[in-house]
């Protein structure tokens, strides 16, 4: 294995199961409790685990779970460079896992 691929597993496998699991189970409720959904939806988190690491996955959602709730106090996620840039990682590896997995 070399270095790239020894890097890129360590991605991969830095996803504990259950924050998988979470990632799938909502995906199919997106997509369709479906064997070709489950297919799809697992292969969109671990392309996704190929491009971030799971602490800034971590981060990402977690900021938008705050922005989505009403008041000043969220504001804050929602309009700070820094909170934005993070999330628009995460929706850059959710494009590349959509490119990849869905089409």
């Amino acid at each position: 294995m070399n270095p790239a691929q020894g890097a890129a597993a360590g991605l991969i496998n830095d996803y504990p199961t259950v924050a998988r699991a979470d990632y799938v189970f909502g995906c199919m409720a997106a997509n369709g409790q479906t064997r070709q959904a489950l297919e799809k939806c697992s292969c969109s988190i671990d392309t996704i685990a190929t491009i971030l690491p799971y602490e800034k996955y971590v981060e990402a959602e977690t900021i938008l779970s705050v922005g989505q709730v009403a008041g000043q106090s969220s504001e804050l996620f929602r309009n700070t460079a820094m909170f934005r840039d993070i999330v628009a990682d995460l929706r850059r590896a959710q494009a590349e896992a959509e490119f990849t997995c869905f089409r």
